[in-house]
């Protein structure tokens, strides 16, 4: 049984199979087409934190594709009624894939421990690859090719930019991390990634305007993440100097495209003219979490109707 709680669960052929299948489900939904691949199919999302993107995209998606959802919260127990593994056991004999959203990834881990349905990660204080796909998904839309493309975040060490880093190397990227000391990459992940991908090419850089001076795709987020709110002071003080606004955008190329994971505080990590600009890709970002998503479930529920339908040709970044 295959679950996603990070990146690492795939390899570089899964990842742009899953991107393919994503770029094709976008358009036959452009062409008015949604085929039902996972008919009668349920997808639960069990969410530990309030959420809009991933939420809806999840909902949406799974509708398209021709199955349902169930949202889960508090109400259902998780952790609290019953033991973990009567909880899950009997959750997977309800539905066929489990989305999680929650404050630690052992509680993902765990779900996946008993092999009871498919565990998605939909976000966790470690990873984000959900938000991952759907941002390498963007940068392909606006570049064509990937490799060799050079991806800064003007930010935190934080599982976004945990998970981006992955991604990038999978698929052949520089990524590079602007960030004030004190807030880099954690160095088990980079060890991890450097094991399993030993040509990365991921550096740490405090200047941020150095840092966007070859950037493809300059992508922020919020200082202060959900929990870490006793820490906003602080971090406002030590990011005072990573906004991304008109002048780092000037230090950086003409084509250089901006991104945001969302919700954003706008005037703090990003200010209104940047994100609205007309570089900015957020917009299509955010809904790409969804094309994304489907061709994700697509791959762990049905992953013989991609190599049905998706064209060969379509599976190579192109």
């Amino acid at each position: 049984m295959r679950h996603l709680l990070t990146l690492f669960d795939l390899d570089p052929n899964e990842l742009n199979s899953i991107l393919a299948t994503a770029r094709y489900l976008k358009d036959e939904l452009r062409s008015g087409r949604r085929p039902p691949i996972l008919e009668r199919h349920t997808l639960a999302l069990l969410f530990e934190k309030p959420s809009l993107r991933t939420r809806v995209s999840f909902e949406t998606g799974m509708t398209q594709l021709g199955g349902g959802s169930l949202f889960l919260g508090d109400d259902v127990g998780w952790g609290k009624r019953e033991s973990p593994a009567d909880f899950t056991n009997v959750l997977g004999q309800f539905v066929d894939a489990v989305a999680c959203r929650s404050k630690k990834h052992e509680r993902v881990e765990e779900l996946a421990s008993f092999n009871a349905m498919p565990v998605i990660n939909s976000l966790t204080d470690l990873s984000h690859p959900c938000q991952a796909i759907a941002d390498v998904l963007t940068i392909q839309e606006a570049f064509g090719s990937l490799t060799g493309r050079h991806v800064v975040f003007v930010g935190d060490g934080n599982n976004v930019s945990r998970s981006l880093a992955l991604a990038c190397a999978m698929l052949g990227m520089h990524f590079t991390l602007a960030r004030p000391d004190g807030y880099e990459l954690d160095q088990p992940w980079l060890d991890r990634i450097a094991a399993r991908y030993p040509d990365a090419k991921i550096d740490q850089v405090c200047d941020p305007s150095a840092a966007v001076k070859h950037a493809d795709a300059i992508y922020t987020d919020v200082w202060t993440s959900m929990g870490q709110e006793a820490e906003s002071k602080i971090r406002r003080q030590a990011f005072a100097d990573y906004q991304l606004n008109a002048d780092l955008m000037a230090a950086a190329p003409p084509t250089a495209r901006v991104l945001h994971c969302l919700p954003a505080v706008r005037g703090q990590e990003i200010t209104d003219d940047v994100i609205d600009g007309s570089q900015s890709d957020v917009i299509n970002q955010a809904g790409n979490r969804m094309h994304a998503q489907k061709a994700l479930l697509v791959f762990l529920l049905r992953p013989q109707w991609i190599d049905e339908n998706v064209p060969q040709a379509d599976l190579a970044t192109p």
